[in-house]
């Protein structure tokens, strides 16, 4: 099969400052800000080589107003997340077209056609026509956030997408920028999730933030972030484009945001080795050169260290029949809340340790747990909450 060559270009990766949502209209700051980057990255980079691939961090749209302040599902759903499309597309649509670039975002959004009531964290491509044309779930969560995957739906997300590869891990392919892939922040802490993406064709992995301690672990900047990040590419011989979320403002009556992240975006190449990080995480970005065709006369000329080639797949086929995470959580039910899902984690854990594959301390203590603000149910908690919306004065 032959390919139409695709040029050397840069990629770039935002890092901005967010503000927390209380409804869906509060994005539009957000997105003010989001302009504002691109336009800086384009006229700053772009003087370099031509800015085709433009990444935005996860929560640069919509912040994590669900996950701090543990909101209903349903509620959050309801009144904080988006379309897709809807507006907030249509803007950076003409910020695509504009810039005749590709924009990779996350974003948390409904998905009508799969499930009502329901919110996903979603990674979509806009391409230079303005056109989505991407959509994938996050499949991965870490303890305190309450989207929905596609494995809490199994059944139906099987009915609608089919059980394999591409289902879940589908990749974009596209004549000019190569084939692309998205996970985003916890995908990542899985060798399984980038290896998919590999195996379905991608040549470029979107993967989004991380939080600290995760880029502060270790003598290195960027912590075990940037390690998985290299890791992944050397491994799948891979580009990896990872920036990482800005400073936060939680909710609007705050006086200085705090920065969860701590810098540390970065590109990485398909050996492992970093082509551009940022230190600094607010109102910044992260750019390196993709370069396709040497991508692809890499993993076909070599002998050695193009992994993937020499896979012996039968021998890790069993290694999964096995359940850990339980299928179908929230297919008949809504999703609860923090504390109710931290159940579902420890009893991952037992599990573990039945079937021999962990060995229980010999000296059980209590661990990791959710302490809720306060002892209000979460829905009031939340009604209450929203009251700092009303007063807010625009920065």
């Amino acid at each position: 099969m032959s390919a139409t060559p695709v040029a050397p270009y840069m990629a770039v990766g935002l890092s901005t400052v967010v503000h927390g949502i209380g409804s869906r209209k509060d994005i539009g700051r957000n997105l003010n800000i989001i302009e504002e980057a691109i336009h800086a990255a384009v006229s700053i980079v772009g003087i370099n080589m031509p800015v085709r691939l433009i990444a935005l961090a996860e929560g640069a749209l919509t912040g994590f107003t669900d996950e701090i302040f543990d909101v209903p599902h349903v509620v959050a759903a309801r009144d904080l997340f988006i379309d897709i499309p809807g507006p907030e597309t249509e803007r950076l649509g003409a910020l695509a077209r504009q810039y005749d670039t590709y924009i990779v975002v996350q974003c948390k959004a409904r998905w009508p056609e799969v499930m009502a009531n329901r919110f996903f964290n979603m990674l979509f491509v806009i391409a230079p026509t303005g056109e989505v044309v991407h959509r994938a779930a996050k499949n991965h969560l870490w303890c305190r956030e309450r989207s929905c995957t596609p494995h809490d739906i199994y059944e139906r997300w099987v009915e609608l997408f089919g059980d394999g590869i591409e289902a879940f891990y589908p990749v974009l392919r596209t004549p000019d920028i190569g084939n692309l892939g998205t996970i985003c922040c916890s995908d990542g802490e899985y060798p399984e999730a980038v290896r998919a993406l590999a195996f379905n064709g991608a040549e470029v992995v979107y993967r989004p933030s991380e939080a600290v301690p995760m880029t502060q672990a270790g003598p290195d900047a960027g912590g075990t972030w940037l390690l998985q990040n290299r890791a992944h590419a050397h491994f799948n011989n891979v580009y990896m484009v990872c920036p990482n979320v800005g400073p936060v403002y939680v909710h609007p009556q705050m006086e200085h945001p705090y920065d969860i992240g701590g810098g540390g975006g970065h590109v990485v190449d398909y050996q492992g080795h970093v082509l551009g990080m940022s230190r600094s995480g607010s109102n910044t970005f992260c750019a390196g050169i993709i370069d396709v065709e040497a991508l692809r006369q890499f993993r076909a000329m070599n002998l050695n260290s193009n992994w993937l080639k020499d896979l012996r797949t039968e021998l890790f086929r069993s290694m999964y029949d096995e359940p850990i995470h339980p299928a179908n959580l929230w297919l008949t039910e809504d999703p609860t809340g923090h504390a109710e899902v931290d159940d579902v984690y420890r009893a991952n854990i037992r599990r573990l340790q039945e079937r021999g594959s962990w060995t229980p301390p010999a000296n059980p203590h209590p661990g990791a747990r959710y302490l809720p603000p306060s002892d209000e149910d979460p829905a009031a908690a939340w009604e209450g909450a929203r009251a700092m919306w009303s007063t807010d004065t625009p920065r």
